[in-house]
């Protein structure tokens, strides 16, 4: 005689391995194992590697003009990369901001005079990982407790980051893809629907900002600096 718990059970057993069989296979989860060693995320505009060490005079020009406090300098502890600027994504993303002043204040040209737009910016690419973890993912609202505190809340742009952020206390989450700075944010990343769960999806205009990343509450979101989105998601 056929035991219908243990059907159903199998029945449960077998959605959940359809629904994260395409996560996996349509690149929305991806494990950071494959990404821990993915480079620096450097400042928008910046060249290659190689040329980029080869011509930053490590003024810290860019650092200081940033409005959000999002340009860190690399200590003695990175060895070539010593003075050089980079961005800490789980601590504070690039807002894409308007003029980009980091790109404006390099005397070198480290970071391209050319790039003077979000579509112009390749600085890496987010990625996913431990979806099952994303609040929206679990049906959560968003609680007190779950915001990050901001590394840096010294001005007005970085006081309405703090504003917004905390606008979505009791309401569902959607704060990676809703404070994405780019101004064509949906082909960015977009909260999208599978299978009666909701999560972020990392569209081919993410430019690697890593905003999505420093304000996700639980952490579920990474940047792999200077990757496509082919190399990630093809």
């Amino acid at each position: 005689m056929k035991n219908p718990q243990r059907r159903e059970a199998l029945k449960t057993w077998t959605a959940y391995a359809v629904f994260f069989g395409a996560l996996f296979g349509g690149g929305i989860y991806i494990s950071p194992r494959l990404y821990a060693k993915n480079g620096y995320l450097r400042p928008p505009g910046a060249l290659d590697e190689k040329e980029f060490l080869a011509t930053c005079i490590k003024c810290g020009q860019c650092l200081q003009v940033c409005p959000y406090h999002s340009i860190n300098m690399y200590d003695i502890t990175q060895l070539n990369s010593i003075g050089t600027p980079y961005i800490n994504a789980n601590e504070r993303g690039c807002y894409l901001c308007d003029l980009l002043p980091c790109i404006l204040a390099c005397p070198t040209g480290s970071l391209r005079h050319e790039v003077n737009s979000a579509d112009d910016i390749s600085m890496g690419m987010a990625y996913i990982n431990d979806i099952e973890n994303c609040l929206a993912f679990m049906g959560k609202r968003v609680e007190k407790e779950d915001l990050k505190t901001l590394r840096s809340n010294q001005n007005e742009r970085e006081a309405a980051v703090l504003e917004n952020i905390q606008s979505y206390i009791g309401k569902e989450c959607a704060i990676c893809a809703d404070m994405c700075p780019h101004p064509d944010k949906i082909n960015a990343i977009e909260m999208t629907i599978q299978n009666g769960k909701i999560f972020p999806k990392i569209n081919q205009k993410c430019v690697g900002c890593g905003v999505c990343a420093e304000l996700c509450p639980t952490s579920v979101i990474f940047i792999a600096a200077r990757k496509t989105y082919e190399e990630i998601y093809a």
